[in-house]
This record gives structure tokens, sequence and C-alpha cells, in this order.
């Protein structure tokens, strides 16, 4: 498979910043609660930190630094998250009418908690595309950059990596895909690449191709 010939076997979606715009959400939320235990990061260091990585990377951020996140913080992130994108998370432009003209098998690899996937995906309607072929960071040992969630995800999928296309906006997004031998294009149509260079950070990161508009998605 390559870019001339775009018609893998699957189709890996990333879910923030993918489907939904989510990313500046809930960056927000983490420097929102990160803020009431005492600890300063902006949402634009959220954003450079740990776009397109799981809570466990936050929590091994700050341990590196030696600073430990109390035991309360994770609950409340988790809580303020699932308010906020009930009340605000909105599709990504034009994914529904992709995701539905899709010849080829397709799934959702996220990093973030199942449920929260779940909940972004009912609130933006695009729940009944995926169903239950969802797979997150909860379920591998390892999160993105490394090649772990993608790889379960084509296993369970029943398809062979090489002829795997992931959809990414995140460097370690981007990262991981490449690691697992698959093809990746990075997206940066989110709300979070609109005061940053995305395709020269995806491009930058390894990505096969970088768009902007989900309605270009085949486009060459």
């Amino acid at each position: 498979m390559n870019q001339g010939c775009p018609k893998p076997d699957l189709i890996i979606f990333d879910c923030d910043g993918v489907l939904v715009d989510s990313e500046l959400l809930s960056c927000r939320c983490l420097s929102e609660v990160l803020a009431e235990f005492g600890i300063a990061l902006s949402v634009e260091q959220a954003l450079e930190l740990f776009l397109g990585r799981s809570t466990k990377a936050i929590e091994q951020h700050y341990r590196d630094l030696g600073q430990v996140v109390p035991d309360g913080f994770l609950p409340r992130l988790k809580a303020r998250v699932l308010t906020t994108f009930a009340r605000s998370l909105r599709p990504i432009p034009d994914v529904a009418a992709v995701v539905s003209e899709l010849s080829v098998p397709f799934c959702v690899a996220s990093s973030s908690d199942l449920d929260r996937v779940s909940l972004s995906l009912d609130v933006t309607g695009l729940a009944s595309h995926f169903g239950d072929r969802l797979y997150t960071a909860q379920m591998v040992r390892h999160g993105k950059p490394a090649p772990d969630l993608f790889l379960h995800a084509a296993e369970k999928m029943g398809a062979q990596p090489s002829r795997t296309l992931v959809i990414e906006d995140s460097i370690s997004g981007v990262q991981a895909a490449k690691a697992a031998g698959m093809m990746v294009w990075g997206f940066v149509g989110g709300g979070h690449y609109r005061s940053r260079d995305g395709r020269a950070i995806l491009s930058a990161a390894g990505a096969d191709r970088v768009f902007a508009q989900m309605s270009d998605f085949w486009e060459a």
C-alpha cells in the first residue's frame, strides 16, 4: 500500500482531534484540574506535552519531575472532561459523511479511556458508525507512541499492519502507527491546530500525508 494506491484493508481512526474536536476542551480541563491541585500547566503546554497521550503518561511525566499527582486528581479530571464533553463536544466537520461512505472495515483506536470514547461518539452522533469496534490504551501494556494499541486493533479486526491506514492528529499517534508498520495520514482540522503549524509538526513526525479537511479524505 502507498499513497498512490490508498485503498487499505483496514482504516484505524484516532478519536480525539480526528473524529471529535475535543483536544482543546480536554487540555483546558487538564489545566484547570491541575491548578486546583496547585500544579501550573497552561493549555499550550498541555497540548505540547500530552496531545495524543493517555492519563498514565500524565502521571508518569510528573513522577519523572519528582511530583506526585494527588489521589483525587484522575477521578476529578475524568468527571470534568465527561461533563464538558456532554455539554460542548462537536464532531469534526464532514467526518460522518466520510465514515458512512467507507467500503473497507474501520475502527477506533484511542489513548482515551473507553467510557470517554463511547461518550464522545454518542454525543456527536457517531456511535452507530463504529459499534463495538473501539480499542483503547486500557487494553494494552504500552500506550502511544508505542505500537501496541494499533497492532492490537489490527489483530482484532483481522488485518495485516502493512495493509492498514491510520488517521492521527498527534506526534505520538503518528509515531505509534509508523512503529506498527502502518501507513499514517496526519489530520490537522481540529481546533488545536488553528494557531500551530500542524502540517509541519505531523510531517516531521513521519506522516505519509497531512490533510486539513475530512471532505478531502481520499484526495491525493
